[in-house]
């Protein structure tokens, strides 16, 4: 007995995989010595029924709330949110690039011609519209012109092939305004498709903004005849004609510190520290003295004046090696002006991925860019290029051209400015795909501008500043302060201000918060949730082993089953027990193992079975498929 009582208190120990007896067992070893709080209320109270549904509710109810929790944590983590983070860093930095602009075009040789025809028409537009003949005082048709050697004479390059458009004239037109219900009077010009129909007018309600859009387009077709790359060291212009000085951190300029470019709209412009390496353009100290202090020389007397309205110097500060976009980041100096201009860095690190759409360097954007850098502008001008090129058969003679692409001219491209300008608007109202395709950069230096102006010269210094300049650089002009401008771009303050993203629920945050949760709700820690996972294996493997009991418990049942007895066998058995109730001498084994009864063998009349011999507790005799059945008249007899 004692070895049993062992046997059976050692398969009780706790094993691998608990082999309970039934799944209420189970569940009650669970409740009894789990750490999650409330479930041995499941067992003891299982006298008190209504404790026991209580304690059911209340745990199934905790359950709800927690996994409706746990819902709300996944769905704003897989949401993806990001938190902006701000830090201060105060360190020696590389000074920005400064891109400056005379706003004074040239006009090149080779289109010097039409762009005289050009000034022509629009001074006719003038007088049709306002009656104003501006011949002698806005249009300076016989100013110089810059001129191209060594070009062929053929293609894009022979002048005479080129004849500016009637087809595109100034006019008035009325239209109702949805907001006032007024019809208003609006200036454009009519454009059409390719087979002159579906047109439309590129209206404006400012008559001196259409007259501008009208210049520049008809502008942009002339210029289309010039060479796509053109050298601009070949020309008589350089820097001394148009900054008289440079210094910075109080040392002059040198000649490797810019580079020079003509931009077809804001004329010819210098790029100071454009790559951003030299140890000479290091800030290590914050204020005016220590900035880009520049003179300039402002003329008002523009090659081409419908280009731009403005006197003075475009200005713009960027990153290095960034392509300037003048039109929409530049400012303008004014003429006659000391502008100070102080700056502020700003850092903003994205994080990508899962977390919104950057690029590092723009390998992994889909469009193929058309400038050196990447960025935004860089992007979405090089995407809207090669939609134009694609839709319009030409390229936007203000953006480079794609390889094997030409510049748009409605002398071989008739249709062009209707495609062109309904591409643009479609762009403008981000119903064209480059907003998708072009992401922001994931590492980007922004630059915040504050600007304070002053009069330059004094009326006491003017005259011994402009001897001065007369002496030094060659200044001749006798206006009072309106062709000169001086503007100083230095560091506020060395530090700057670094946004990083971050996630917002990472991946720690977002398991401190489930066990925030799992221990709000059943004051218990991650050993709970093992103990969980313990009961669940243990409830599948005891199903298993209940499902494999009970098919072997069929089988063997089916195994067991006792064989019927042959017809032969059961017949002499039942003999053995008639003669047996008439006294008879028992019989010898038979050879089966059935008792045999004697008989007299000589007797050949044998005497009739008798019914009532039979015992009555056995009144049906199965025969192998046969049936005796009892008579009451005829006795016993077999049948089938």
């Amino acid at each position: 007995m004692e070895q049993e009582t062992a046997r059976e208190e050692e398969e009780r120990k706790e094993g691998l995989i608990e082999f309970y007896d039934s799944f209420k067992d189970m569940f009650e070893f669970f409740c009894k010595n789990t750490t999650i709080h409330g479930t041995i209320r499941l067992v003891c109270s299982g006298s008190n029924k209504m404790k026991t549904a209580f304690w059911t509710l209340l745990l199934l109810a905790s359950f709800g709330m927690l996994y409706w929790q746990f819902a709300l944590m996944f769905s704003q983590y897989w949401a993806y949110p990001v938190v902006l983070t701000m830090s201060m860093h105060s360190e020696a930095k590389m000074f920005p690039a400064i891109t400056i602009c005379n706003l004074d075009p040239y006009r090149f040789d080779l289109v010097s011609e039409h762009l005289v025809q050009l000034d022509r028409m629009a001074e006719q537009s003038v007088t049709f519209l306002y009656g104003i003949n501006t011949s002698a005082s806005l249009f300076h048709v016989n100013e110089k012109s810059i001129h191209m050697r060594d070009l062929p004479s053929t293609g894009n390059h022979n002048r005479s092939s080129f004849k500016l458009s009637q087809n595109f004239s100034l006019i008035r037109t009325t239209e109702l305004n949805n907001r006032t219900g007024k019809r208003q009077s609006l200036v454009g010009f009519r454009l059409c498709n390719a087979t002159g129909g579906n047109c439309f007018y590129k209206t404006y309600s400012s008559g001196m903004d259409a007259i501008l859009e009208w210049y520049r387009f008809h502008y942009m077709n002339i210029m289309s005849q010039q060479p796509v790359i053109i050298n601009i060291s070949d020309h008589e212009e350089k820097i001394e004609d148009m900054v008289y000085s440079c210094q910075y951190d109080g040392e002059p300029c040198r000649p490797s510190d810019y580079v020079h470019f003509h931009h077809p709209v804001f004329g010819s412009c210098y790029t100071f520290n454009s790559k951003g390496t030299d140890s000479f353009w290091t800030a290590t100290k914050p204020g005016i003295p220590y900035g880009l202090s520049l003179i300039l020389r402002a003329e008002q007397k523009d090659h081409i004046p419908l280009l731009s309205t403005v006197a003075g110097v475009k200005v713009m500060i960027h990153n290095h090696n960034q392509t300037p976009f003048l039109e929409h980041e530049g400012f303008d100096i004014r003429p006659g002006i000391a502008t100070t201009i102080g700056i502020q860095q700003d850092k903003v690190n994205r994080l990508g991925g899962n977390y919104g759409k950057c690029t590092t360097d723009g390998s992994d954007v889909n469009v193929k860019l058309l400038y050196n850098s990447y960025t935004l502008q860089a992007c979405l001008h090089s995407c809207f290029q090669h939609i134009m090129v694609r839709k319009c058969g030409c390229g936007y003679y203000y953006y480079p051209l794609p390889p094997g692409a030409e510049y748009c001219n409605y002398n071989k491209q008739p249709a062009w400015g209707h495609c062109f300008y309904q591409l643009y608007s479609r762009l403008r109202n981000h119903h064209l795909n480059c907003f998708d395709q072009c992401p922001k950069p994931c590492r980007e230096s922004l630059y915040r501008v504050s600007a304070g102006t002053a009069k330059w010269p004094s009326e006491k210094s003017q005259d011994w500043i402009r001897q001065a300049l007369r002496h030094q650089n060659g200044y001749n002009s006798t206006s009072n302060r309106k062709d000169i401008a001086k503007v100083t771009i230095y560091y506020k303050q060395l530090n700057y201000q670094s946004l990083n993203e971050s996630p917002l629920l990472s991946d720690n945050l977002l398991l401190s918060s489930m066990g925030s949760q799992w221990s709000l709700w059943f004051g218990s820690s991650v050993l709970s949730v093992v103990e969980m996972l313990e009961l669940l294996i243990d409830t599948l493997v005891l199903s298993l082993l209940f499902c494999y009991q009970r098919f072997r418990s069929k089988t063997l049942k089916v195994a067991r089953t006792p064989s019927i007895p042959s017809v032969s066998l059961t017949l002499e058995s039942y003999r053995v027990v008639q003669e047996a109730g008439k006294g008879a001498a028992p019989a010898h084994g038979h050879p089966s193992g059935a008792p045999m009864a004697a008989a007299n063998s000589s007797d050949p009349h044998p005497a009739p079975l008798s019914s009532k011999a039979i015992p009555e507790r056995c009144p049906d005799v199965v025969l192998n498929g046969f049936r005796y059945m009892k008579d009451s008249t005829s006795g016993g007899e077999l049948s089938h």
